[in-house]
């Protein structure tokens, strides 16, 4: 990756957890997961309203560094929308990536903006930063009531 694509990442990053987007509680929410990290002291909740297999809206609530907040942030604003099977392919495909070979170029066309994560796989202790939220999205519209955790 060039020096210079690093940087615009890491300015993306920056800016979700300065200003990240959906934070905030969905009162009527018809599903919720928690998702914690013990070995970094991040923590998550995840709302979402599912209609009809849509994704009507999501949001979420926190603590955790730049990566875990960034990340569901920019998960939120990606998900809102698709359907829930949908969700389900792109969880894969941002797993398949943080958690894939360094040397193998990210699939920018597939993960949209979602690719800023890429060089989180080159940081093994980051990777589970960056998946919280999608591990705890993913047991929310699962209907998985017992609390994610990353270890």
């Amino acid at each position: 990756m060039s020096e210079e694509l690093r940087e615009l990442y890491q300015e993306v990053i920056l800016d979700h957890n300065k200003s990240p987007r959906n934070y905030r509680a969905i009162e009527d929410a018809n599903r919720t997961a928690t998702g914690k990290n013990p070995l970094c002291g991040d923590s998550v909740v995840v709302y979402a309203n599912v209609q009809n297999g849509i994704i009507e809206d999501i949001s979420f609530q926190g603590l955790g560094c730049a990566i875990s907040k960034s990340s569901a942030s920019l998960m939120t604003t990606e998900l809102k929308g698709k359907s829930v099977e949908e969700a389900h392919e792109i969880f894969n495909t941002f797993h398949d990536m943080v958690t894939g070979d360094p040397s193998v170029e990210a699939d920018a066309d597939s993960l949209g903006k979602m690719v800023v994560f890429a060089g989180v796989r080159e940081y093994p202790a980051r990777v589970k930063c960056a998946s919280l939220a999608w591990h705890t999205i993913e047991a929310a519209l699962s209907d998985q009531h017992n609390p994610v955790s990353t270890e």
